[in-house]
């Protein structure tokens, strides 16, 4: 349904000698008020009704000196708000009646329940007693959980060079320390000093926790010294995404309206770490409030083309650990921030099963959505932190023991894996050469969009966790005014009815692909837009492997180092993590890609960067 303007134009029907509402202001201030909005100025009602109002852009500048809602409304514009709810079936008796209804007793509730549950955005107080679970099985014994038989490798020698101890594994730096070759603390100083040389250039980091890192790098020495060895994180260094909470230091979630906030919170996964002997160097970027990768300080570039950026939200996560400023990092995703920065950054990243990581003092966008998950140098890598981080967190009601059978004793040789039409077939031949039965796949389902679904969870979720942020007019300040703030002002005006409606549509998207998932794991690319939508909402876990490195478009020589990575995911079942990053240690033994070093320091004859860069290669995408 459109709205039509009272007057011939709307420069006569909102002049200057002329403000008061109009039809249109009318219906939306009913709408706003039967949702409890009333706070909402608007300029930004107008935007939320934006699709509907074909003059709205001449008449922004007279918008912004109206008054708030209130009032009723006449007949019209009731049938108009009623048509913006797809609820405009409704005799005018029954409106009238949902009208006096809702403004006796549905506001007293709404107003109640927040002030009640809603008065700290970011989620980490009150979370909903709704609980998703990703499990494909009704068997939910308890699951013992037991440390994975991880590899020996053979006597590693310190390299000469900081650069090459910075771009060694996990199990080769923790080989030196537990060899005594070097020292976490020492260690700790070669990473700090690349934090401090790249972190500015990739404007990958928030904040350097020095002081921190040197308190738990001593202390790793000193029990290695008094011969006790936590396993093999005991003195490793690693960032995390700057949504997770550490005492004393600020959490800024990426905002400029919360670049001051210190939260007196340990995150649960913080803590694992911690108690595993980690040592932490620094808080990474976050892209603002979780999403894509403008932050307040800046935008997160790619270490293999500096003048691009890093996208997703988890950008100082996968560019830091692409450019060797940190060993490993945890991100988080709830719609692509683990896959598409590590596609970008050329890292090997795991986003496991829902419910695998505690999620207690992180940043909450949506809780039947987000994960943590690993930024590694490879995908054995990322099976170390994730034994080390996986289990149940007694605070977050999704976190559980899953069943994780070690991904180090897998016999790839009895699985059946698919690959879909855009696998990367590099993948495939290879895993085929070592045995892997591998298979043509298609992953079919009937719902038209995945996307939809996954809109009205994450988008009304999130406004749940920053109602207050919004009503105070803070979205304002947001640093990209076409991500959040449009968002949420459009999640306002979904019906309660139309949110549950799209998770028993999410059940049956749930129900389709578990009947369809006819073989082991499947092959296919990590940033297919609708497969990351079906993931999350599916919680089905995925690694993203790089495959390999092309030319950059419009390269300014040929001798340039810069290149863009290519890289393909491999997804299993829920609960069946072991799965895929069993495939894709098979893929990276006998490959190197996941190796190779990105050229921030020399990119080449004749090639230098503006700063800042004259364009955005490609353009932003607008996703958490």
């Amino acid at each position: 349904m459109s709205f039509k303007w009272a007057a011939a134009s709307a420069g006569t029907c909102l002049s200057p000698d002329a403000l008061r509402p109009t039809r249109i202001f009318w219906c939306l201030c009913l709408l706003t008020t039967a949702i409890a909005a009333a706070s909402f100025s608007n300029d930004q009602i107008a935007i939320l009704a934006s699709d509907s109002v074909a003059l709205l852009d001449s008449t922004q500048v007279h918008l912004r000196n109206l008054s708030k809602c209130s009032g009723k409304m006449d007949h019209d514009s009731l049938c108009s708000m009623f048509g913006l709810l797809d609820a405009d079936f409704l005799s005018d008796a029954k409106m009238l009646e949902i009208e006096k209804g809702a403004r006796e007793l549905n506001l007293p509730i709404i107003k109640s329940n927040r002030e009640l549950a809603a008065s700290a955005n970011g989620g980490l107080e009150n979370p909903s007693s709704l609980v998703f679970s990703a499990s494909w099985s009704h068997d939910h014994a308890q699951y013992a959980s037991k440390q994975f038989n991880y590899p020996s490798l053979p006597r590693i020698e310190r390299p000469k060079s900081d650069e090459d101890i910075a771009f060694m594994s996990i199990l080769e730096l923790g080989q030196l320390i537990k060899s005594k070759q070097i020292t976490s603390e020492e260690l700790a100083q070669i990473f700090l000093n690349r934090l401090k040389r790249y972190g500015p250039v990739l404007e990958s980091v928030i904040t350097i926790t020095e002081e921190l890192a040197y308190e738990q790098a001593r202390k790793a020495d000193q029990l290695l010294a008094q011969g006790k060895y936590l396993g093999p994180l005991h003195g490793i260094p690693y960032g995390l995404k700057d949504i997770i909470a550490v005492p004393h230091y600020k959490t800024t979630w990426g905002s400029r309206t919360f670049k001051n906030q210190v939260l007196d919170t340990e995150a649960w996964v913080y803590k694992r770490l911690k108690s595993a002997g980690a040592v932490l160097l620094a808080k990474l970027v976050t892209g603002s409030l979780a999403y894509d990768d403008i932050w307040f300080g800046g935008r997160t570039r790619n270490p293999w083309n500096i003048e691009e950026y890093s996208t997703g939200s988890s950008a100082g996560p996968a560019a830091s650990t692409s450019a060797g400023i940190v060993p490993f990092a945890i991100g988080s995703e709830t719609a692509g921030s683990i896959t598409y920065p590590a596609a970008r950054c050329g890292v090997t990243a795991f986003r496991p099963t829902f419910g695998t990581t505690g999620r207690t003092g992180v940043l909450s966008l949506s809780e039947s959505l987000d994960k943590l998950g690993p930024f590694c140098r490879s995908a054995a890598d990322c099976a170390i932190v994730l034994d080390i981080i996986r289990g149940m967190d007694p605070h977050d009601h999704s976190s559980r023991d899953i069943p994780f059978p070690d991904p180090f004793s897998v016999d790839i040789t009895k699985l059946t894996v698919g690959y879909l039409e855009d696998a990367g077939m590099d993948v495939v031949e290879k895993l085929k050469s070592k045995g892997v039965n591998m298979v043509p796949f298609k992953l079919n389902y009937t719902v038209h969009s995945a996307q939809g679904i996954l809109n009205f969870t994450m988008d009304v979720d999130m406004l749940a966790h920053f109602d207050e942020w919004q009503r105070a007019g803070l979205d304002d300040e947001f640093e990209a005014q076409d991500q959040w703030p449009v968002e949420l002002r459009r999640a306002r005006v979904v019906p309660a009815v139309d949110y549950v409606q799209a998770q028993r549509a999410r059940g049956k998207l749930i129900q389709e692909v578990r009947d369809g998932f006819k073989v082991d794991a499947f092959i296919g690319n990590a940033t297919d837009w609708e497969r990351v939508c079906v993931g999350n909402l599916v919680g089905m876990p995925v690694i993203v492997v790089p495959t390999g490195f092309k030319p950059i478009s419009d390269a300014p020589t040929n001798n340039t180092r810069r290149r863009t990575t290519i890289t393909t995911g491999v997804y299993a079942p829920p609960e069946h993590d072991h799965i895929a990053l069993a495939l894709a240690m098979a893929y990276q033994e006998v490959t190197d890609h996941h190796k190779q070093r990105p050229p921030i320091d020399e990119l080449g004859p004749d090639d230098s960067i503006p700063n800042p860069p004259t364009k955005t290669v490609p353009p932003r995408q607008l996703r958490s």
